[in-house]
């Protein structure tokens, strides 16, 4: 299979759902835990490699996003509806993360390749996306959560700006490493063809 090539067989595409699926479990479960929560990451690297897979993909993705929560918020002994995090505000979390699908899916329309432009692409639709992401979590939370006692103008800036870099050097550091295994992937699948006519010769 050549990587720079967006078909994917449904063996492919379901590996790396389950992938990306037990990555976001293993750190979505833990927030604040000493392995940063990978779900933006996650949603980001699935618009790139299920493209086009997205009617069922990216609803189970986030199906099981609102599970990971609802386990961890009830395992503490809290009713989901009444937690701090959860509230009207707690379903744009559906378009912020459809903001990362959409910067992978884009991406994966433009790659030819990990060249200097694609890595340039890659850092670019990665902090438009995250961004976008953070944007409208942020600011649904902060003008729609019932747990905001008091809002102005002045007050979102300061609330937006308090964990947005943590939040975009998180989900660039996530991307970072798939950037990594993808390379990796790729010049394993053109070793492989290389040794195999090697073999067909001797």
């Amino acid at each position: 299979m050549n990587t720079a090539n967006p078909s994917l067989s449904n063996i492919a595409r379901a590996g790396i759902l389950l992938i990306l699926a037990l990555v976001m479990l293993a750190t979505r479960i833990n927030h604040f835990g000493a392995l940063p929560d990978a779900s933006w990451a996650v949603f980001f690297v699935a618009g790139f490699y299920l493209r086009g897979s997205a009617r069922w993909a990216f609803p189970a993705l986030m199906a099981l996003a609102v599970l990971i929560d609802f386990f961890v918020i009830t395992s503490q002994g809290i009713n989901f509806w009444s937690h701090y995090c959860v509230s009207p505000a707690y379903w744009f979390l559906v378009p912020s993360y459809g903001a990362l699908w959409f910067g992978g899916s884009w991406l994966r329309q433009r790659y030819a390749g990990l060249h200097a432009r694609e890595l340039g692409l890659l850092i670019g639709s990665a902090a438009v996306a995250a961004s976008v992401c953070y944007l409208v979590s942020n600011g649904s939370f902060y003008w729609i959560s019932a747990s905001v006692p008091a809002r102005s103008f002045a007050g979102w800036m300061e609330n937006l700006g308090d964990w947005y870099l943590p939040y975009l050097r998180t989900t660039l550091m996530y991307v970072g490493i798939a950037t990594v295994l993808h390379a990796l992937t790729e010049q394993a699948l053109r070793w492989m063809p290389t040794q195999a006519g090697h073999a067909a010769r001797r």
